[in-house]
């Protein structure tokens, strides 16, 4: 099952999909949601409707993380955010089980398949993944145990595989007077 899931998202060239998103830490709790694109290789966009105009763009080297609130965007070099690429590898077609997690636990809740991975290094900021799948090979939700005990969840509907996506979705344009801050290390 791993395998067909593997093999899903890494054949796929460009996938669409809504997104629930919340984060806990510590008691309190944010929910984010929106859509999201991507196309290979390394670009995404997330776009969120709530909170509305929030914007995290990967347009193969950088992303950006644009925020209406602080009317101001960071920037960073995709290499350098890859301490997250394990669990959400699948969303860039890199979805390697067997490299990235050393054991796994796997039970069927209904038609389900509810698969929790332990990374192979416990240098990264999480110590377990758990990714729900449905019978269609969909990775409909996502839950990341942060090591300081942070938990991360995406819920994910209405995918589409292969749709068309113009190159322009993965170009940021900040937004007139809105401060560009690179929190790139410099070369």
């Amino acid at each position: 099952m791993l395998k067909a899931v593997e093999e899903r998202y890494n054949r796929s060239k460009s996938l669409k999909v809504d997104f629930t998103q919340s984060y806990l830490q510590g008691g309190a709790k944010r929910l984010e949601a929106g859509e999201l694109v991507l196309r290979k290789p390394g670009r995404m966009r997330w776009t969120y409707s709530n909170p509305a105009g929030k914007l995290f763009l990967s347009d193969g080297k950088y992303v950006y993380l644009y925020s209406p609130a602080a009317n101001r965007a960071e920037r960073m070099k995709l290499k350098e955010t890859e301490d997250m690429r394990a669990p959400l590898a699948f969303l860039l077609g890199k979805l390697d089980f067997s490299r990235d997690f050393k054991d796994f636990r796997a039970q069927r809740e209904g038609g389900r398949w509810v698969v929790t991975g332990y990374p192979k290094s416990d240098k990264l900021p999480y110590s377990e993944v758990t990714f729900t799948v449905s019978e269609k090979l969909e990775i409909q939700r996502l839950v990341v145990l942060g090591q300081d005990r942070s938990v991360l969840e995406f819920q994910f509907a209405n995918e589409m595989v292969n749709p068309p996506l113009d190159d322009k979705l993965f170009r940021f344009a900040p937004p007139k007077g809105v401060e560009v801050v690179d929190s790139s290390e410099q070369e």
